[in-house]
């Protein structure tokens, strides 16, 4: 058996109304000023407010970082810690997608660290740690709540880049299903298209271990028994706790195995044309699957029988072609496109981006089968 690592949140607190939670954690961490993380939509919601109101008749000062973007670029992550600089707090809560989380947890970094974001962009690049993050998702997506990465925009570049170090790992996770009810249907889809590309690239990916199997495996079952509900019906709330916990546990599991190929070519789809994180891993996972599929036969198979296909008496290689219809599947029964072009690409476009993914070695070398330019033309050209 190899060696291997494993990192979370110190404390995951999950379930509905666990929100109600956050003062007793925010005591906890003997925190007495406090900045909220959010987006300019959610921050005018009554969302933001509850937990406002949870926390001032506990004596603690609340200020408010609304400014984050979908896709948030690194001269955001420099305003947020701006204004951790101005309000002085000792603990930053981030409310939103993987967008605000993301932001909070380069910025609480970034504060203590001193310098540029461009300093930490990479692996272990961080030197000490940041100030503490409560992350509290609205979206049953990114597991960024969870992680300890951080995706922002390099606009300059027209290109997503990483930032990772265990430093970046909240410490704690409020994961309230109640909080994901009023995504719109396109969000819940896109982002629960979103957590089931990190569970399956973390089941495929070389760095897979047992302990991150389990959990990608569960994930990609929840997705597949759920999803669909939660799209075409918000309001059930068994179809809500089992996506959010199905992108906790996705998290989990690609915070330790990694994620691979599929994200490394979403990055220049996302960054060239902006096409939500979530969408552009959706739009690509089938096709890289099907590049992948001869390298890991056997996981394929487990996975189409996690997603419900009676595959038991098929040979490996017709239950991964099972596997990869079900994807397809799902993203047209949550009306997710499956073809590039739905978005807004060109054939003309696609020798740039694949010149973009090889540089991201980081993500390419977690795959299962390794790739080259041509290659990733290829698999461009098939999702095009």
């Amino acid at each position: 058996m190899k060696i291997s690592y494993f990192w979370t949140a110190s404390t995951i607190i999950t379930g509905r109304g666990s929100l109600a939670r956050i003062s007793d954690e925010v005591k906890n961490l003997g925190a007495t000023k406090i900045l909220v993380v959010t987006d300019p939509i959610l921050s005018k919601s009554g969302l933001v407010e509850r937990v406002r109101e949870a926390l001032v008749p506990a004596g603690l000062e609340v200020g408010l970082f609304s400014e984050v973007e979908p896709e948030p670029s690194l001269e955001i992550v420099m305003k947020c810690q701006q204004a951790i600089k101005e309000s002085g707090c000792d603990l930053l809560i981030a409310v939103g997608g993987g967008s605000s989380i993301d932001v909070a947890k380069a910025a609480s970094v970034l504060a203590t660290n001193g310098g540029k974001i461009r300093d930490y962009i990479g692996v272990n690049l961080v030197p000490n740690p940041g100030i503490p993050v409560i992350a509290v998702p609205t979206t049953a997506g990114t597991g960024s709540e969870v992680t300890p990465i951080a995706i922002l925009s390099d606009v300059d570049e027209e290109v997503k880049k990483g930032m990772v170090s265990s430093y970046l790992i909240p410490r704690v996770a409020i994961v309230d299903p109640e909080l994901t009810v009023t995504m719109p249907p396109h969000i819940t889809a896109a982002t629960g298209m979103d957590a089931l590309t990190h569970a399956v690239e973390a089941y495929i990916s070389v760095n897979a271990t047992t302990i991150t199997d389990v959990l990608a495996l569960e994930a990609i079952r929840l997705i597949s028994r759920n999803l669909r509900t939660a799209v075409a019906n918000g309001q059930d709330m068994e179809a809500r706790s089992n996506m959010a916990m199905a992108s906790l546990l996705a998290g989990i599991a690609f915070a330790n195995a990694g994620v691979a190929a599929v994200h490394a070519l979403a990055y220049p789809l996302g960054a060239q044309f902006h096409v939500p994180h979530g969408v552009a891993n959706s739009v690509l996972l089938p096709y890289v699957m099907e590049f992948n599929l001869l390298g890991v036969l056997t996981k394929f198979k487990t996975m189409a029988m996690a997603m419900g296909e009676r595959v038991e008496e098929l040979s490996d290689r017709m239950a991964a072609d099972k596997f990869i219809e079900s994807i397809k599947q799902l993203a047209t029964d949550v009306r997710v496109p499956l073809h590039m072009r739905e978005l807004g690409v060109t054939a003309e476009a696609i020798p740039g981006m694949a010149e973009s993914a090889i540089k991201i070695t980081r993500l390419l070398a977690n795959n299962p089968r390794r790739l080259t330019v041509d290659e990733i033309k290829e698999i461009y050209e098939r999702a095009l």
